[in-house]
């Protein structure tokens, strides 16, 4: 039984990868709007519903992988060393390297600009990255809350949540604008990432109060 239900998840991870990976390729050889969920099902060998079962929406599988990106964060936070706070285990994996901007290859820096010029030039895009980051915060708000023992009705778990991710938005921001600038080499791009995101930390950690004064 348990091999059985092993070689079923096994099947499901394979069509999920092939149905997000033809989908990529799709999308970067016509763009996104000009690509259909039944172009890709086809392109896939799946039916259009197979699709559906496994991305809501076509911009799901535009953004296919962001899930794994919530978990790690999550587990960064749950698996903290011990007196290690929440704040320093957030930066510390927010500054390390992660997807293109740790690749090694000679073309990652032309795929990063890809990806990010297609984000930029489509409404639908943007508007599906935003509710994504809001799932961020709401998942992380809950977990803040369970690691501190807050209160039910106390919103510092919020307040806090929505500033980290608020920080992760800012720094993804600031990579597109080197991006879209002309900047390609994302070992340059990696450093700039972890002195901003330790900057927009200090923020959180040493509060705002003095800010503007």
């Amino acid at each position: 039984m348990a091999e059985q239900q092993g070689l079923r998840e096994r099947k499901k991870q394979e069509t999920w990868r092939s149905i997000a990976e033809t989908a990529r390729r799709l999308f970067k050889e016509r763009s996104f709007d000009a690509v259909t969920v039944d172009d890709i099902a086809r392109e896939a060998h799946v039916s259009r519903k197979t699709v559906f079962n496994y991305f809501p929406t076509k911009e799901d599988l535009f953004f296919s992988g962001m899930e794994v990106f919530e978990a790690q964060l999550l587990d960064a936070i749950r698996e903290r060393e011990r007196g290690e706070s929440i704040l320093a285990a957030f930066e510390r994996f927010l500054t390390q390297p992660q997807g293109l901007l740790a690749a090694s290859d000679k073309d990652a820096g032309e795929r990063l600009y890809g990806i990010i010029r297609m984000i930029a030039e489509t409404p639908r895009l943007q508007a599906r990255e935003q509710q994504i980051y809001a799932r961020y915060a709401d998942a992380l708000a809950v977990l803040i809350a369970e690691e501190t023992r807050a209160g039910e009705h106390d919103v510092t778990p919020w307040v806090v949540a929505n500033g980290m991710i608020g920080v992760h938005k800012a720094v993804v921001a600031y990579v597109r604008r080197r991006v879209l600038a002309g900047e390609r080499d994302p070992r340059r791009i990696a450093r700039g990432v972890r002195a901003q995101a330790k900057r927009a930390v200090g923020l959180l950690e040493h509060g705002l109060g003095d800010l503007g004064r």
